[in-house]
């Protein structure tokens, strides 16, 4: 050691040495960790994300089959299904199994999770089910046959609806699986990540801590310009980046170390400050690399766009997300109040997809007037205006009618120029695009929702738009169902209103009746009578249009000596010895009046019979349509009496 002599020229050799293995080891193990980082999101981007989106496939072609040999057996003539069935046997199967299989090589799959083989072994089983079904029903002759039906419907129910079902449920849990493994890809990815910026920054501090050491230990023995470097180094480790008076250094070796040091600290500051934009999510942050050969920065900026693109999937699934519950909310508020519904649904969807004209469609199928089905505009929203526009569209008709038929979403880009416009107080313009997507839940259409706007739509906001508008069917169906439940209790209120209004109707004639008798001066009598008549029970009848006894009480046995059940399917007008009052009754007798009067009857012996009868009209529900109700007194005895 003592024949070494260390001069100013080999510390600092050996200081500047010391400085670029550091940074160059920081160098490595960051890009060693970016490259880690970059093989962990390829992983994801070009492996698990595609083979989830075929499994997701698969799933959906499993659920396609079902439905599709279900048609098959049940709707002989739709041959477009007969048709996708057929292309699903011969290539869509086939295609989607071998995308499976391209990316599963690099899958690894748990114990508890089936593999995919499994899945295809299972389906093509399923397969040769089907075929056997399509075989037995392939001519028109063969749905004719009840054995071959029979068979092949007790195929659906035994074999393939129940395989399908397992099918569906194995690949969700391979799906869930999946997903589970990005879930973890990506935490990992974060970790190394953070771990970067904790071994850039302690690195960073050596790196300085040696550079001070460095101009600490020379600086007795080196000149100004040595000096001046000094100052330039406390001055960087501050933070403060400076530029180097070329004037103030010699023109030499150290000279050149003053500028690339410069050079290197203001590189490695800028390294430092985007990677920790980066950690903070500031994907936009400008940053250009020290040349084409920095491999550091390339890599950076590499892992950025990989991050950026990570980031915008979860802003798009956040903002599905966040829409979703939106709108649940939304439905569980106003799900009392059709009207209410209607529109803060449109509205709301119109605002939160940035649309500019919406319309909810809602189809009509409870007025027994209608001779067909249609939807009527519930509520409509442009910008900002709420259009009361009075509108029906029949099933068929323009986009959305189709759109009911084919119960599959319409999306339009080029629009033509008669289709819609979109109106404000300046004039008005044709939209960029239109989308109309069925309110479908389980296969049964509530209506449509067509939007226009200005702008396309991406895909993940039409795939929003129609989870919405399922949710929005299955809200739809629970308010109809409330609707009518309501309406049949204010129904059946009214009837026991006007029930009692007829009972004191009959009870004012009664006394009137009562009284007239007094006056006949037959007081025995017209007691006995007044007796007879309160405990006498109320005739009733409950008759279909054409005065058919659907009902009768227990007291038509008593009056007119029929039991209730001879009574069942008999005319009306059988038991009148003049049908004359049925046209009056037939007239006057409605839903909102009453027809009030005395009715010449016959019992079984042919016994004539008088009746202070009242008779009206109430709905059928069952039937959609209205039955009449007539009761009475039996007043024969009094009558006769006076």
């Amino acid at each position: 050691m003592k024949g070494i002599r260390f001069t100013i020229r080999r510390k600092i050799i050996w200081g500047f040495l010391a400085l670029i293995v550091i940074f160059s080891g920081n160098a490595a193990y960051s890009v060693f960790t970016i490259n880690k980082g970059n093989a962990i999101i390829k992983q994801s981007q070009e492996i698990i994300n595609p083979i989830t989106e075929a499994v997701t496939d698969f799933i959906y072609l499993v659920t396609r089959s079902k439905m599709l040999i279900t048609n098959w057996v049940y709707l002989q003539t739709n041959d477009d299904d007969k048709d996708a069935l057929r292309a699903i046997h011969d290539h869509e199967y086939l295609e989607v199994k071998n995308r499976i299989l391209q990316y599963s090589e690099g899958i690894q799959y748990g114990d508890d999770i089936v593999s995919p083989d499994s899945a295809f072994i299972k389906f093509e089983e399923l397969l040769e089910i089907e075929k056997d079904i399509m075989v037995e029903l392939d001519a028109f002759e063969d749905y004719e046959d009840p054995i071959k039906k029979f068979m092949a419907e007790d195929a659906i129910e035994s074999e393939v609806l129940p395989r399908s079902a397992q099918l569906i449920n194995m690949l969700e849990g391979v799906n869930n699986y999946l997903n589970t493994q990005k879930a973890e890809t990506d935490a990992g990815l974060m970790a190394n990540f953070k771990q970067l910026i904790n071994v850039t920054s302690i690195l960073g501090g050596v790196l300085l801590v040696i550079g001070v050491v460095l101009a600490l230990s020379i600086s007795r023995a080196i000149t100004k310009p040595i000096n001046y470097l000094r100052d330039i180094i406390d001055r960087l480790g501050k933070g403060d980046l400076v530029d180097i008076d070329k004037a103030k250094v010699s023109n030499d070796e150290i000279g050149d170390m003053a500028i690339s040091l410069s050079s290197m600290a203001e590189g490695f500051g800028k390294i430092t400050v985007f990677a920790e934009n980066i950690g903070d999510g500031k994907y936009d942050s400008e940053f250009k690399p020290l040349s084409d050969s920095d491999m550091l920065g390339n890599a950076l900026l590499e892992m950025r766009s990989n991050l950026k693109k990570v980031a915008e999937e979860d802003k798009k699934r956040n903002w599905s997300t966040s829409g979703l519950a939106k709108f649940g909310d939304i439905l569980r508020s106003y799900n009392d109040n059709f009207e209410k519904l209607a529109e803060e649904i449109i509205s709301n969807l119109v605002k939160y997809i940035e649309a500019n004209q919406g319309a909810l469609f809602i189809i009509e199928s409870n007025d027994a007037s209608a001779e067909e089905e249609y939807m009527e505009l519930a509520s409509c929203y442009a910008w900002d205006k709420k259009k009361f526009l009075e509108k029906k569209i029949y099933k068929g008709e323009g986009l959305s009618g189709q759109a009911w038929i084919e119960g599959d979403v319409i999306y339009l880009t080029e629009v033509p120029n008669d289709y819609v416009s979109i109106t404000s107080g300046l004039g008005e313009a044709n939209p960029r695009s239109v989308l109309i997507v069925p309110l479908k839940l389980n296969d049964e259409i509530h209506g449509v929702i067509e939007m226009a706007s200005f702008r396309e739509y991406e895909e993940f906001e039409v795939e929003f738009v129609e989870r919405i508008a399922e949710n929005i069917a299955s809200t739809i169906s629970s308010v109809k169902v409330n609707e009518r439940t309501q309406k049949l209790l204010e129904e059946s209120t009214m009837m026991t209103e006007q029930m009692r209004a007829q009972e004191e109707e009959m009870r004012q004639n009664m006394e009137e009746l009562q009284a007239t008798q007094e006056k006949i001066q037959r007081d025995q009598l017209d007691r006995e009578s007044r007796e007879k008549i309160i405990l006498s029970g109320t005739v009733l009848f409950e008759l279909n249009k054409s005065f058919t006894i659907r009902t009768a009480n227990e007291i038509c046995k008593d009056v007119f000596k029929y039991a209730p059940s001879e009574l069942e399917g008999k005319m009306f007008k059988d038991l009148m010895i003049s049908s004359a009052d049925l046209g009056d009754i037939q007239e006057n007798a409605t839903t909102d009046t009453f027809w009030n009067g005395v009715l010449k009857m016959k019992d079984r012996d042919g016994s004539e019979i008088e009746l202070l009868a009242s008779a009206g009209q109430i709905p059928d529900s069952i039937n959609n349509d209205f039955i009449y109700v007539i009761y009475g007194k039996n007043i024969t005895e009094l009558v006769h009496a006076s």
